[in-house]
């Protein structure tokens, strides 16, 4: 059984404060699909017991620390499966990249198992066991144009939702640690917030200008400081005539919408001559999964 697992941008992304008891970052993000997807692969394979994994990336592990295992291992536990399943994930997302790479896999293989060995679950009950891997593995689950609150778990449909509109991704070699990055964003030192609401009416109104114009993600201050290539991206973006420029997630890809296609077009091949270590992708957004 063959899924797609689509990359993921962050229109906007904030954090609000830290939950009691474990200290997670509370969260309050716009999240949006990219066309952009891995294949992954789920087969069940009678007589053969365990579940095996295989990329077409050596730098992606193929045990247990591969997401995408522990999504199969957390259902084949709960569920009592028997049987071998095999996961094969041909990758086209850039990992440590802020583009949710590694959930996505995870969700699409949640997913797959659900179906291949008819479990039943609904899409809200396959969201509740994905958030114990990660915080972007629900909403890669459902996909589309959502904002996400909490620790990533409460998802909110925002309609009309985007499509078809021009994304240009580009993703320096050196990557960024979410944990990392996380750890140390310090609260008290960002007295400033990107305007999330605001994002959303411009989503409601289809006012392209006005997304463009709010994109913000509290963390490129933590990840540019370490990453300092992201921020001679985004200005290298800009000056290409991009309309809105914005580091996705903690980094350290930076994406770019463009109203003309043409014009991301030029603007890759400049991107490609600019940084030429990079991964330069087009790519635009889509509305569902």
């Amino acid at each position: 059984m063959k899924r797609k697992a689509y990359a993921k941008i962050n229109l906007g992304l904030d954090i609000v404060g830290l939950r009691e008891g474990d200290g997670y970052h509370l969260l309050r993000m716009v999240m949006q699909t990219l066309q952009l997807c891995d294949i992954v692969t789920v087969e069940r394979v009678p007589g053969k017991t365990g579940i095996h994994t295989k990329t077409d990336n050596a730098a992606i592990p193929d045990d247990k620390h591969n997401l995408a295992y522990r999504a199969a291992a957390l259902l084949a536990e709960e569920f009592g499966i028997e049987d071998g399943i095999d996961i094969t994930i041909e990758k086209h997302i850039p990992a440590s990249a802020g583009l949710a790479g590694g959930s996505t896999d995870a969700a699409a293989v949640l997913r797959a198992v659900n179906e291949e060995f008819d479990l039943g679950l609904s899409a809200e009950q396959l969201m509740d066991r994905g958030i114990k891997l990660g915080a972007d593995v629900p909403y890669c689950i459902v996909g589309g144009t959502q904002l996400a609150e909490g620790i990533g778990e409460k998802l909110t449909a925002v309609e009309p939702a985007l499509r078809d509109h021009g994304v240009l991704l580009v993703k320096p070699p050196e990557g960024a640690s979410t944990q990392e990055i996380y750890h140390d964003y310090d609260l008290s030192d960002h007295p400033s917030h990107p305007d999330i609401d605001g994002i959303l009416d411009a989503i409601r109104t289809d006012d392209f200008d006005g997304i463009c114009s709010r994109l913000g993600n509290v963390l490129e201050d933590v990840t540019i400081p370490k990453v300092p290539v992201i921020g001679r991206i985004k200005d290298f973006l800009k000056n290409e005539g991009a309309d809105g420029v914005l580091m996705s997630g903690s980094g350290s890809t930076v994406f770019a919408l463009f109203r003309n296609k043409d014009r991301l077009a030029e603007a890759a091949r400049a991107a490609e001559a600019e940084f030429p270590d990079a991964d330069v992708i087009q790519t635009e957004t889509i509305s569902n999964i």
